[in-house]
C-alpha cells in the first residue's frame, strides 16, 4: 500500500529539515493520491525540477516507491516556473515541494531515475 501523497510531504519536510536543510509546499494537492514535483533549488543558485516518473519506471520488487525523474534539463528558474504553472492547469491537484538541500544530497531523500 502506498502511502498518501499529504504523508509523504510531510515525511519529505522533515527529512530535508533534519539535515538542515530547507523545504516548504508551494502548492497542496490532493492529499490522498495527487502527483508530487520537486523543485530543487542549491546555494549556488542552480535549479532543477523533478517530476513523478513514467510508470513504466517502476521496479516490481518495490512498486510502492515514489520514483522522480528530472524535468526540463538545462531550463532556466523562470522557464520551470512557467512549467509549473502549465502542470497545474493540466491538473490542478499537484504538489509542489521546493527544497534546498542540507547535509544530505537530494539522491538520498528522494529516489531519482535517470
Amino acid at each position: 500500500m502506498r502511502v498518501t501523497t499529504d504523508l509523504w510531504a510531510a515525511a519529505l519536510l522533515r527529512r530535508v529539515f533534519n539535515s538542515g536543510g530547507f523545504a516548504a509546499v508551494l502548492q497542496r494537492g490532493a492529499g490522498e493520491a495527487g502527483a508530487a514535483f520537486i523543485l530543487v533549488r542549491d546555494r549556488f543558485g542552480e535549479v532543477r525540477l523533478l517530476g513523478p516518473a513514467p510508470q513504466t519506471s517502476y521496479d516490481s520488487a518495490r512498486p510502492d516507491e515514489r520514483l522522480f525523474v528530472r524535468v526540463g534539463n538545462g531550463e532556466t528558474a523562470e522557464q520551470l516556473d512557467a512549467r509549473i504553472e502549465r502542470e497545474k492547469r493540466f491538473d490542478p491537484d499537484i504538489w509542489v515541494v521546493e527544497i534546498e538541500a542540507g547535509s544530505l544530497p537530494v539522491e538520498e531523500l528522494v529516489s531519482i531515475r535517470e
